[in-house]
Order: C-alpha cells, then sequence, then structure tokens
C-alpha cells in the first residue's frame, strides 16, 4: 500500500524550532528577521504566493517586507533597489519573486543579491557552491525533496533517480543535491527519448516539468518513490501535479500529493534560509 508523504507534520516540526531559535534572539534583546520580498507586476499567481509567505513567515515571526513595482521598471533600477537592500542592515535575506517581464534579466538582477542574503539560493556564487559542496544558501524546493526523502528514511545511496526538469531552480540543483547523497541520478528533459523508459526504471522519480497530469502509471516502476514538484490547475479549476496522481498512487510505494505535499516544505525551507542568515548576521 503507497504511503502518502504529507508535508505539514514535517513542516510543522521545521518551524516551531526556527520560532524557538528567533524568541530566544528576541528575549535577548536582539530585532526580529527580515526578508525584503521584491514583485514586479501584477501576476496573479505570484501575488497569491507572496500572501501565502508572509503569513507562514508571521507565525514564526520572521517581519516580511514586500516592494513592488511597475512592470515598466528598468534593468538599472531593480538593480539600484536590490543594491539598497544588500546594505540595509536590518535586512537578512532577500527574494525576487518570479517571473519577471521579459525587459528584465532575473540571473543579472540576482547576481547584484548579497549571496548571503539570496534566500532562493539563485545567485551565481550560491549555484557554484551547491556543485563545489560547500556552504551557501540552498535553493528551497531542492532542499525540501532531499529533506522530505530524509525524513521518511528513504536510502539515498546507491538508489537510482530520474529528475524530470532541468531548470535552474528546482531539476539542475535537486540533482546535484542527490549526487551529493551518493544516488545514481538521471536529468530528463522535453528533449528526452522514450521518457517513460527512462523513469520507469527508477527507484525515486522527481517530477518538476509544469504539465499537469503528465506522467501517468506507465512512466513508473512498481514500488517506486515519486516526488510531484509541479504546481498545476486541472480542467475543474483544481490544484494538481505533473503527476496524474490517481492514476500513478496505487503503483508507488511513496508519493506527494498536491497540494499538501512538498509545498509546506519547501516554505520552511525558505524560512529556514532567512533564519540562516539572521544568526550570521545577529
Amino acid at each position: 500500500m503507497s504511503t502518502i508523504l504529507y508535508g505539514n507534520e514535517f513542516a510543522q516540526q521545521i518551524r516551531k524550532e526556527l520560532e524557538s531559535v528567533i524568541n530566544e534572539r528576541v528575549n535577548k534583546g536582539y530585532r526580529r528577521p527580515q526578508l525584503a520580498i521584491l514583485c514586479v507586476g501584477n501576476d496573479v499567481g505570484s501575488h497569491s504566493y507572496i500572501l501565502s509567505t508572509q503569513k507562514s513567515c508571521a507565525k514564526v515571526g520572521i517581519e516580511v517586507v514586500i516592494h513592488s513595482f511597475d512592470e515598466e521598471i528598468t534593468q538599472e533600477e531593480l538593480k539600484e533597489k536590490m543594491i539598497q537592500l544588500n546594505q540595509d542592515d536590518t535586512v537578512d535575506a532577500i527574494m525576487m519573486q518570479m517571473p519577471l517581464p521579459r525587459q528584465l534579466s532575473a540571473q543579472q538582477i540576482v547576481d547584484v543579491m548579497d549571496p548571503n542574503k539570496d534566500v532562493d539560493g539563485l545567485h551565481s556564487l550560491n549555484v557554484a557552491k551547491l556543485y563545489t559542496k560547500q556552504d551557501g544558501m540552498i535553493p528551497c524546493t531542492p532542499e525540501a525533496i532531499v529533506r522530505m526523502l530524509k525524513h521518511q528514511k528513504i536510502e539515498l545511496t546507491g538508489k537510482e533517480v530520474v529528475v524530470v526538469g532541468r531548470s535552474q531552480s528546482v531539476g539542475r540543483p535537486v540533482a546535484q543535491l542527490l549526487l551529493n547523497e551518493n544516488a545514481t541520478v538521471t536529468i530528463c528533459h522535453s528533449k528526452t527519448k522514450n521518457l517513460a523508459e527512462v523513469t520507469s526504471r527508477a527507484d525515486i522519480v522527481v517530477i518538476a516539468i509544469g504539465k499537469a497530469k503528465t506522467i501517468t502509471k506507465e512512466y513508473i516502476k512498481e514500488g517506486a518513490v515519486v516526488i510531484d514538484v509541479g504546481v498545476n490547475v486541472d480542467e475543474h479549476g483544481k490544484l494538481c501535479g505533473d503527476v496524474d496522481f490517481d492514476d500513478v498512487e496505487a503503483k508507488t510505494s511513496c508519493i506527494t500529493p498536491v497540494p499538501k505535499g512538498l509545498g509546506p516544505v519547501t516554505t520552511a525551507m525558505l524560512m529556514e534560509n532567512v533564519v540562516k542568515s539572521y544568526k550570521g548576521r545577529v
């Protein structure tokens, strides 16, 4: 029988630990940690995510300051704001909400950020640190995946893992994190031939392609662990993952649902990165 990996309980455990760390410092007279979020334009999904993040942070004592900008902002104007936040000693972490309008280069803007305040781990220096096993900010979703697998005591050493998706924010970094745990990792993408043939031999499959219910039982071997990173809306207007959960569940040993699966742990990892920077500053 498949185990459904709900993330709320594990995330709550992490939140309690973070709240304790923050309260300990506040009781000693230190300020609370602060996360600055930069948001450009009026993307509904982005604003919904920011609101959710703000509520989650408030529960553990992290202050969130939102800096909103018109879609017409220039690259230089946004870089200037980033530099101001870098220099602000009351700001412990910075998040550049994606996506950005086409006239803006996300990587160039992120690389202006102080890498120690880079809550999403996307600064080029943090990317380099991940690949060279140095201490740095790790992207939240990849870290959530590995932490959740470990929390469930799922063995990674020697296991065959297939990551479907090669984005800078999920696919590539999670592959590296899993390599660091001695897994044998294959990365698949839109140009991969015979995808089902590759994924169906994996002990663990991580899906991060952003296409609703793409992965069906033909892609999964009996007893595999399936981690669904996707957040989509189905034909009925309901949230769903990249995996067709109802079709795949019975074939797995463990599977994350969407929603309520990986999401809460990802948010907890973001807050953990805020507190990591905070602890290094106060």
